[in-house]
């Protein structure tokens, strides 16, 4: 091979080029360059054993829509290469992705370690619907790495947090809870929704498994729902097999197969795709995936906007008297600053928390007075966005909860978008003064 040759194969593209281009290609047949929503349900088998090969996983291919869609393909390559994973599953939502993560990896009985600064969401999934199938969730206080440790158990299977936690911003030390993991031999799974890979890539620091609720950053423009789940490949399931039957032991359902030694360094994706989306059904829908495919074009735009503007109102908040507190990664004050310009050097997000002074009365007629802001439950979108947690999206869970995911009486989240700064700031100071 020649020198020529050699450079070209070792060249790597920049993330701003890959979130235009990666796992897009033109359309064989019509030469479409935008990739087309494949509003298909079922594909053709070429003949009988290239259908039985399909079935048994022998080749790949496309096979029908809940397991397998073209366009939905496309979302999920662009996603593991913006991560630098080996492989990613797109589902419905960010939930499903997180129940195919834990369906894949738990029997009843496993229990799993959560940081207790997680969506409200996240929180009760794990607390409530979980525990009905035998899964045990330990929430700790990840601020100290030292929580984590104590609390593993020869049950404990896996490592979950948030690297810049909703809605409290605050940051998890990744490097330090990967030796933690990776000591105890279990998977750490890594949420980098708020994030995005523009901002954070959890797999540079020792994550195993990261997900996304692509509904919010990655697509960007609060259109469709959808989740991802994306495989480092790094994980050693055969040298932990003891703990993980379900990736090491032979499938019944493929004649024996053993997903780990079968698909090696992707065999957890293909476990949570041939078993989980074959038998629950939370697929991606190709229109959504379209949408969000349109919206990763423009991510390392917007989340620069996003972050710029995030700093912004957050240093206006912070000097305003009608607030006591602001809980923002990017302000020197904040104890999260040090790891934010480790993990997050490009910016530390743009959904953060303050705290009004007044308490829960205050928060409810805050955001019901803003005008530019959008008072809806969800986040990254274009548009600026305002909730009032404990009213909301943490209503379910007790006051002690609240207290500890950063989500009390008297804390407003924000999800800053893409307008003029200067608009936003009057929008919050004429709100705060009513």
């Amino acid at each position: 091979m020649d020198e020529t040759n050699a450079s070209k194969i070792q060249y790597q593209y920049g993330l701003e080029t890959r979130t235009i281009h990666a796992g897009s290609r033109p359309d064989p047949v019509t030469g479409a360059r935008n990739t087309p929503i494949y509003q298909t349900t079922a594909y053709t088998f070429d003949d009988a054993n290239h259908a039985a090969d399909l079935f048994n996983l022998q080749t790949f291919g496309f096979i029908y829509s809940r397991l397998t869609n073209p366009t939905v393909a496309v979302l999920e390559e662009r996603i593991a290469n913006l991560e630098d994973g080996r492989a990613a599953l797109c589902a419905s939502s960010g939930h499903a992705a997180q129940f195919l993560t834990f369906f894949s990896l738990l029997n009843p009985g496993d229990e799993f370690i959560a940081s207790q600064n997680l969506y409200g969401g996240s929180i009760t999934q794990f607390t409530h619907s979980f525990k009905r199938l035998g899964w045990t969730c330990n929430f700790v206080d990840m601020t100290n790495v030292e929580n984590i440790k104590s609390s593993i158990s020869v049950k404990t299977k896996a490592i979950f947090l948030e690297v810049l936690a909703n809605p409290g911003g605050v940051v998890i030390d990744l490097e330090a809870v990967a030796k933690i993991a990776n000591g105890a031999g279990i998977p750490l799974i890594v949420d980098n929704t708020l994030a995005t890979p523009f901002l954070c890539q959890p797999f540079k620091w020792g994550a195993d498994l990261v997900l996304h609720s692509t509904t919010k950053f990655l697509s960007g423009h609060g259109t469709s729902l959808g989740g991802a789940i994306v495989e480092s490949g790094m994980f050693d399931w055969v040298g932990n097999a003891d703990k993980f039957p379900t990736m090491t032991e032979p499938d019944p359902a493929y004649h024996g197969l053993t997903f780990a030694e079968t698909f090696g360094d992707f065999g957890f994706t293909m476990k949570a795709r041939a078993v989980g989306l074959r038998d629950f059904g939370p697929c991606m829908s190709p229109a959504n995936a379209f949408y969000t495919i349109t919206g990763m074009e423009t991510l390392h735009l917007r989340m620069l906007r996003h972050v710029e503007n995030a700093q912004v109102v957050a240093e206006f908040l912070n000097s305003h008297n009608s607030v006591d507190w602001v809980s923002y990664a990017g302000l020197p004050k904040s104890p999260y600053y040090d790891l934010a310009k480790k993990y997050l050097p490009k910016g530390a997000g743009s959904v953060f928390t303050f705290g009004l002074k007044g308490g829960y009365e205050a928060g409810v007629k805050l955001v019901e007075s803003t005008n530019l802001f959008s008072h809806l439950a969800n986040v990254g979108d274009t548009r600026s966005l305002i909730l009032h947690p404990a009213s909301t999206t943490h209503r379910q869970l007790t006051d002690a909860q609240r207290d500890a995911a950063g989500a009390g009486p008297k804390v407003i989240r924000l999800s800053i978008g893409l307008e003029t700064s200067d608009d936003l700031l009057y929008d919050l100071d004429q709100a705060m003064a009513q």
